[in-house]
C-alpha cells in the first residue's frame, strides 16, 4: 500500500453527496451558511409557545438535526459555536437545523409573572413531536446538551421511530437525590443564581481559573432580563424523574455520548454509558474540554459527529480529517451499527488490508 490511508466507498441508497464542487462553490456554500440568522417560528404546543429557529433548506427526505440547549442557556450561546465552525459546514449544507429554546429562554423573552407555573421536564419532552408535525419531519437527530439532553431523551423514549440517532452532552438520566437536594438548598442560600448556573454549566478548574468563557457568560447571565425564567428552568431540570433506562428498557437509536474531563456530569455520563446498548452507543470523553466541550473543542466534537453521521449511514462521501489519521479503524469500529440500517457506508482505514471494521461488542471509550 502507497498511502497511509485508504478509503473504502460503498455507494448510498440515497447520496447526498453528489459530485465535488468546486473551490468557489464551496466558498459561496460556506458563506452563505456563516451569514445564515436562521428563520424563526413561534409554535404552539400542548404545553405553551415554543421559540424555534431553523436553518437550511427545508428538506424533509433526511433527518433533521434538532437542538435543545442546557438550562443557563440558549440556543445561540449554547450552539453557535459549534455549528458555525468551519469544518462543521461540511454537515450543516447537508441537513437542515432547527434550533429550539425551551419557553422563556430564547434572547429577548419577556420575564413571566410572578407565580407563573413553568413546564416540568416530562412536558417539556411532550413539546418537541408539535415542531416535527409543524414543520413536517419524518425523523430527527438531537443534539441536547444538559437539561437539553434530558429531554431529548425523555423524547426519544416516548418517540422512538421519530429519532434516528442521539447527541448527549453532559447527560445526567438521574432523579436529583437526598444529598443533591440539600447541597442544592445550601447553594440556593449561600449562592447567586448567576453562580449556581456556572458551576452547572463549567468545571470547578474552569471556573476556579475565571476563564475568559466562564467571565463572558458571567456576564451574559447575570444582565438576562429573561432570569427568572431561567430560574424557573434551573428549578424544574432539579426536579426531573429518573430515566430509568438500563439494558433491558433503553433507547433505542444510535447515541454518543460526550463529556469533558473534569465536567461536572462526567460521573452522571459514566453512569449513563454503563445503562445503554454498547452495540449501538459511542462514549467520547473529551481533554481539555471543560464543561462545554461544544465550545471549548468544536473541532474535536465536529470529527465524531461527522463519524456518528456516517454510521447511519449519511454524508458517505465525507473527507475525514485529523482523527481520521490517528483513531479511524477504532472510531469507526465504535461508531458502526449493527443491523437495521439499509443504507451503507464510507469508511476510511489504516493500513491493515482495506476491511471494514467489525461490528462493536462494547462501548468504545475515546479520549481526544
Amino acid at each position: 500500500m502507497t498511502t497511509e490511508m485508504q478509503e473504502i466507498a460503498i455507494t448510498e441508497d440515497k447520496p447526498l453527496l453528489t459530485g465535488q464542487p468546486d473551490a468557489v462553490k464551496e466558498a459561496e456554500i460556506a458563506a452563505r451558511i456563516l451569514l445564515d440568522q436562521g428563520q424563526e417560528h413561534s409554535i404552539e404546543t400542548p404545553h405553551g409557545l415554543l421559540h424555534v429557529t431553523v436553518h437550511g433548506t427545508g428538506n424533509t427526505r433526511r433527518p433533521a438535526i434538532l437542538t435543545y440547549h442546557d438550562v443557563g442557556m440558549e440556543s445561540k450561546s449554547c450552539f453557535s459555536t459549534f455549528f458555525k465552525f468551519e469544518e462543521m459546514q461540511e454537515i450543516v449544507k447537508n441537513f437542515t437545523v432547527v434550533h429550539v429554546d425551551a419557553p422563556g429562554q430564547e434572547e429577548g423573552a419577556a420575564p413571566y409573572p410572578l407565580g407563573y407555573q413553568y413546564a416540568a421536564m416530562d412536558q417539556l419532552a411532550e413539546m418537541i413531536p408539535a415542531v416535527l408535525q409543524y414543520f413536517n419531519f419524518r425523523s430527527v437527530i438531537g443534539v441536547g446538551v444538559g437539561a437539553g439532553a434530558y429531554v431529548l431523551s425523555r423524547f426519544t423514549l416516548s418517540n422512538p421511530d421519530s429519532v434516528e440517532g442521539l447527541v448527549l452532552v453532559n447527560i445526567d438520566p438521574n432523579a436529583r437525590g437526598w444529598m443533591d437536594w440539600a447541597a442544592q438548598k445550601i447553594s440556593t442560600l449561600t449562592s447567586s443564581l448567576t453562580e449556581q448556573m456556572l458551576s452547572h454549566l463549567f468545571s470547578q478548574e474552569e471556573t476556579s481559573a475565571n476563564t475568559e468563557l466562564v467571565q463572558s457568560h458571567r456576564e451574559r447571565i447575570s444582565k438576562a432580563p429573561n432570569l427568572c425564567n431561567i430560574e424557573l428552568f434551573w428549578k424544574s431540570y432539579n426536579s426531573r424523574r429518573d430515566l430509568n433506562i438500563d439494558r433491558n428498557s433503553t433507547l433505542k437509536c444510535p447515541v454518543m455520548l460526550v463529556v469533558g474531563d473534569q465536567a461536572p456530569y462526567e460521573d452522571a455520563a459514566v453512569e449513563c454509558n454503563s445503562k445503554l446498548d454498547p452495540t449501538t452507543t459511542s462514549f467520547l470523553k473529551m481533554a481539555d474540554a471543560g464543561g462545554m466541550p461544544q465550545l471549548t473543542q468544536p473541532s474535536k466534537l465536529t470529527e465524531a459527529f461527522k463519524y456518528f453521521i456516517q454510521g447511519m449511514g449519511y454524508m458517505a462521501s465525507s473527507c475525514m480529517t485529523r482523527l481520521s489519521r490517528s483513531r479511524t479503524t477504532s472510531l469507526s469500529s465504535s461508531y458502526s451499527i449493527e443491523g437495521s440500517r439499509s443504507r451503507s457506508r464510507t469508511l476510511s482505514q489504516g493500513s491493515q488490508g482495506g476491511n471494514l471494521p467489525p461490528s462493536p461488542s462494547n462501548t468504545m471509550e475515546v479520549s481526544c
